[in-house]
């Protein structure tokens, strides 16, 4: 009985590694979505990367604490960011159809000075495999070169690494 136990333990712990090891291996390039802008433009993702330095792809949404937190951090720290690796920043808001009206004065009254695009139908955050926000991502000639879900105060340390080390900087 022990035995058995004891295997299907060791099944469950490697079913469980595998399917972690999935969720956390980025894709490879970013898939085509059709998503507006803040402005109301029509903006296809696949074409959002097409920047020489590393492009954060950053989702979240207005009610969401840490993804507030998380975006208000990169706001510090962009204007550094761009200059010293050539970084650029988008911010996908995930809000539907009822709160998408309330993005365009959100990040105006914190002053974000990066592109914020609207997701509304959740259609890119499906196709890049996104199940919670925060979700960020480090794209590098048209390729997830990191995915990081969730936020804690220092996470932006780790990001600064990763932009040194990709854009040569280190």
């Amino acid at each position: 009985m022990t035995r058995h136990l004891l295997a299907l333990l060791a099944l469950l712990c490697l079913a469980f590694v595998t399917l972690v090891g999935q969720e956390a291996t980025p894709s490879t390039t970013i898939p085509t979505v059709k998503i507006k802008s803040v402005t109301g433009d029509m903006v296809n993702t696949a074409e959002i990367t097409q920047h020489t330095g590393p492009v954060i792809v950053s989702f979240w949404a207005t009610w969401c604490k840490p993804c507030i937190q998380e975006l208000q951090t990169y706001h510090g720290l962009f204007d550094e960011w761009k200059t010293k690796y050539g970084a650029k920043l988008i911010a996908v808001s995930i809000d539907d159809s009822r709160n998408a009206q309330k993005v365009a004065p959100f990040i105006k009254s914190r002053n974000w000075q990066y592109d914020v695009l609207l997701d509304i139908n959740q259609d890119f955050k499906r196709a890049m495999n996104v199940n919670n926000v925060p979700h960020t991502f480090i794209i590098m000639n048209g390729k997830v070169v990191f995915s990081h879900a969730a936020y804690t105060p220092g996470d932006e340390e780790e990001l600064e690494e990763l932009l040194k080390k990709l854009s040569g900087k280190e």
